[in-house]
């Protein structure tokens, strides 16, 4: 049977293979569609299995809001060039699509297939290193931030008593610049309440060995010690740090919404982030 250009043009536009690819499998399926789709499918598999210890140190992190919903996914690659490709940013935007659409909670199957045909078809590992869902409840607001080309994405979870609170735009600004603090600044727990007690016990340890030959009294070795923990707070949890946008009075982020707040007269409070990395387990 004569395989046509059309036909090609066809089989490629379903399956997104190459076009030799789709030639050879046309012709070994002797221009049955459903059987040169399989082949490719078997195929896609085969170079799959081939790439799959390949590492993938670059990749994507995207997002979407929909609805009352919202996903992040951070899809992994073996180059930036790769990580930069129009098919494999739609990829990543399709995810989070799809897990919104049918209510993925985790990784599933049908994803995964998705990345193994652009494996396929681009001849690069890419794994789904990290994928969240989360719900919006009707008291909530979400706010987004993509970093760059994609190396970084957060999403920030706000509350109020006072759902109007969220049109104004003072708020809306704030709550965009807070997921860029989140990006920027790297907080490893919402508030200092949130902090796992081995975690903070161990810094103290830290603190006490630190201060432990100083020439002074017992009293004041501890005043230090506990100064010392406050000012980690402020490096490490949301709410203590240093608001580094728009804040001449250097007022930390939980102290500026809560000026934002008397000014809104509403209750807002963040009650979640969260913040994936391209290429980096961070």
């Amino acid at each position: 049977m004569e395989i046509t250009a059309s036909m090609i043009k066809e089989l490629r536009a379903e399956t997104h293979a190459g076009i030799m690819d789709c030639k050879k499998a046309l012709l070994k399926s002797n221009g049955d569609f459903e059987g040169a789709s399989k082949f490719l499918k078997e195929m896609g598999l085969a170079a799959v299995a081939k790439r799959v210890d390949r590492v993938t140190d670059n990749g994507r992190v995207a997002i979407l809001v929909q609805g009352n919903k919202a996903a992040m996914v951070e899809v992994s690659c073996e180059t930036d060039f790769v990580a930069e490709n129009t098919e494999f940013k739609k990829l990543c935007d399709n995810i989070c699509k799809k897990a919104i659409d049918e209510n993925y909670t985790k990784v599933e199957e049908p994803l995964v297939e998705m990345v193994n045909a652009l494996i396929a078809t681009i001849n690069e590992n890419m794994t789904i290193k990290r994928l969240i869902v989360i719900d919006i409840p009707s008291d909530c607001y979400v706010s987004t931030y993509i970093h760059g080309k994609g190396s970084v994405g957060v999403i920030t979870v706000f509350k109020a008593d006072k759902t109007e609170a969220f049109e104004n735009s003072d708020f809306q600004n704030f709550a965009f610049q807070c997921s860029m603090q989140v990006c920027a600044q790297e907080p490893m727990y919402l508030d200092k309440t949130d902090v796992e007690k081995k975690y903070e016990q161990d810094q103290l340890e830290i603190f006490t060995k630190q201060v432990e030959k100083l020439d002074k009294p017992e009293k004041v070795k501890k005043g230090i010690v506990s100064g010392k923990l406050s000012k980690h707070y402020k490096d490490i949890c949301l709410n203590q740090q240093e608001f580094v946008f728009d804040n001449p009075d250097n007022l930390s982020t939980e102290k500026l919404l809560a000026k934002i707040n008397k000014e809104l007269g509403a209750k807002i409070k963040i009650t979640s982030y969260y913040r994936f990395k391209a290429g980096s387990e961070a």
